[in-house]
This record gives C-alpha cells, structure tokens and sequence, in this order.
C-alpha cells in the first residue's frame, strides 16, 4: 500500500519523460530527462516546447481512449514533442509557435491510432511519420521558416571537432545543437542500452562521413546537420545487425542528401523511409523483419 501510493504521484512524470525518450526510441525516463536536460542546455525555449507537446499529445490520447500501456511508454507523446519542438523551430514568433505546437501535438495524437494500425498491417513502424505529416501540412503556410542553428566552419578538422560535430548529430535528434547537448543524449540511451548507445555514434559518425565524402558544407557537419538521421536509423535497426543497419544508415544519406538537393523540408523522413525500406525488404529475406520486434514505437 505505502509503495503503491508513494509511486502514484510520480507515474504522469514518468509518463512524460518516457514520451520525450522516446524521441530517441528509448522508453526510459532517465533518457527522457537527459534530452530535456539538453534543451535546457541549448536553449530552454526547446525544452518548453517538446514539454508542450509531449502533454498535448498525452492528453488527447487520454481523451480519445488510448490504451492507458501505450500511452505510460510515452509512444503517443513523443510525435507530439518533435511536432511542438518543430513549431518553435521553424517558426520565429513565440506565440505562434505555442498556438502551432499545440494543435499540431494534438493532430500527432488523434492521427497515429489509425495511421499505425495501417502500418502494422504492412509491417512497417511509425516511428516519427505522424509528426512528419503534421508539420509538412502547416510548414508551407508558416511566414518566418529556417533550419537548426548552425556553427561556422573552422580550417581544421581535428580530433575534438569530429567528435564535436558527431556529438552534435545526436543532438539534431530532437532539433538541440552543440556537442554538450549531444552528449547528455548519449548518456540518456547508454542509460537504456549501452548497446544501442554504440550503434548511435556508429550511425552519426558513418551517416557524417558519407555527407562529408558527398561534398557537404563543413557548418553543416559542425552543427550535427549531417547525423540525426543517421543515428535515428542506426537505432531503429540496432537489434537487426550491422549489416542491416549500415545498409539502412547508407540509405538515409543518400535520402537526405537528395532532399537537400532540391532544397525540401526533410526533417527525419530519410530516417523513417529508410527504415521503412529495411523492414520491407526484411519481410522479403525473412519471417521476421528488421526492427519487428525491437522497435518500441512500432
């Protein structure tokens, strides 16, 4: 009894941080917390907007009648903190942001129910689509629109700075920037999985040099704009083999660096495409297809 009560005033806590760790497919709250505790670090603007969103997006699947296990491993609030971190991103003006990241938080919600089910048909996960497809809804119409902060390039490239724009890439996981936010993202996914904390740098450092080789601008490296989606993918397929998740990482270069081509709005969507690619593929070579059973957003 006395367990039971001191523990129910810290489940919606645990909730919320769980939803913001999954941002990097980890259903920890420890993880949750290191993310937060790297916005706080970047820029404490973002740490209020994915916790926005993450209570939105909360809330209204609470409403619609949401299984109460689905929503306690944060897999309904954390495409409502990317869509509410990409409001205040991509949008200068606070206020909009706010009005932006709320609406759009909520739509990541009451979409994923039915969006999912048509995705576990096929074998495929949603990971971040949900927020993807809200966000490129309202991006055409929004009036001041830029990209993640960015670091002017140095002359050289040594030791601390590859390691600084890899540690950056992981912070581009949930639109932060610089190396010490990175970092903190590291420390949250070791805390979940060690393992998986190995295969995030592999996939930003491996995602980093191909851009690189590619012709990349050095700022770009500088700022991790090159290995989110790399690490996201290198996550996703963690569980599967290097194989299956260097090919995917390999893929979601080239998806990101044709994007940036025609100058589109990309986001994650090298990193859900890619996946998506792996997993139907996998359903062909095997009965068990690459992050069927390890994906925890699936």
């Amino acid at each position: 009894m006395h367990a039971a009560a001191t523990e129910a005033p810290s489940a919606p806590l645990r909730t919320l941080l769980r939803s913001i760790g999954q941002v990097v497919l980890q259903g920890n709250a420890f993880t949750g917390a290191c993310l937060l505790g790297g916005w706080l670090l970047c820029d404490p603007r973002l740490a209020c907007a994915a916790l926005m969103g993450a209570i939105a997006a909360n809330v209204s699947a609470l409403l619609a009648g949401h299984h109460d296990d689905d929503i306690r491993a944060g897999l309904y609030g954390f495409n409502g903190a990317l869509a509410a971190l990409a409001a205040f991103v991509f949008i200068a003006d606070n206020s909009t942001a706010a009005a932006t990241a709320i609406l759009a938080a909520t739509g990541t919600a009451w979409l994923l129910a039915p969006w999912s089910r048509w995705l576990r048909s096929r074998g495929l996960g949603y990971f971040s689509s949900p927020c993807l497809i809200v966000t490129w809804l309202w991006l055409p119409l929004a009036q001041s629109a830029g990209q993640p902060a960015s670091v002017a390039a140095t002359h050289s490239l040594d030791a601390a700075r590859l390691v600084g724009g890899v540690l950056a890439g992981l912070a581009q996981t949930g639109f932060a920037a610089g190396a010490p936010a990175g970092l903190l993202v590291l420390i949250g996914i070791a805390a979940a999985s060690t393992r998986h904390a190995l295969y995030a740098l592999i996939g930003a450092a491996f995602a980093s040099g191909v851009h690189a080789l590619l012709g990349a601008p050095a700022s770009s490296f500088d700022a991790g704009l090159l290995g989110f989606n790399g690490t996201l993918t290198a996550l996703a397929l963690a569980d599967c083999g290097m194989a299956w998740m260097l090919g995917g990482v390999a893929v979601s270069v080239g998806l990101q660096a044709a994007a940036v081509a025609v100058g589109l709005p990309a986001m994650t969507a090298p990193f859900v495409a890619a996946t998506w690619g792996a997993q139907w593929l996998g359903q062909r070579v095997t009965r068990h297809p690459p992050g069927e059973t390890t994906t925890r957003n699936a």
